[in-house]
């Protein structure tokens, strides 16, 4: 899979924990993730929360690789939550309302 820079991925690390994150850079050894949000399923569906709590999240992280498990493109709704929740942002889909 080729990773886009700039786009929203759903990581699942080798250790179980699954975390939403926009790419930004990526090498051989390491992506750079900026806003990660460890992802959560709840009675409601998938709730988000910051992956470090100690952390600032305005700055990036970077991963290990070998830390990666799989990664995939993200589902639009999750993609959506995502956005919204860090930047304030609620996407707009474009949808057919059937009534």
């Amino acid at each position: 899979m080729k990773i886009e820079l700039n786009n929203v991925y759903s990581i699942k690390l080798v250790s179980g924990e699954e975390i939403v994150a926009k790419v930004t850079e990526e090498t051989t050894t390491y992506l750079i993730l900026s806003k990660p949000l460890t992802s959560i399923p709840a009675r409601e569906g998938v709730q988000m929360m910051p992956t470090l709590f100690t952390s600032d999240m305005e700055k990036e992280f970077k991963l290990n690789k070998s830390a990666i498990g799989i990664i995939a493109d993200t589902a639009q709704e999750v993609r959506d939550g995502y956005i919204g929740t860090t930047t304030g942002i609620k996407p707009v889909t474009n949808r057919i309302l059937h009534g």
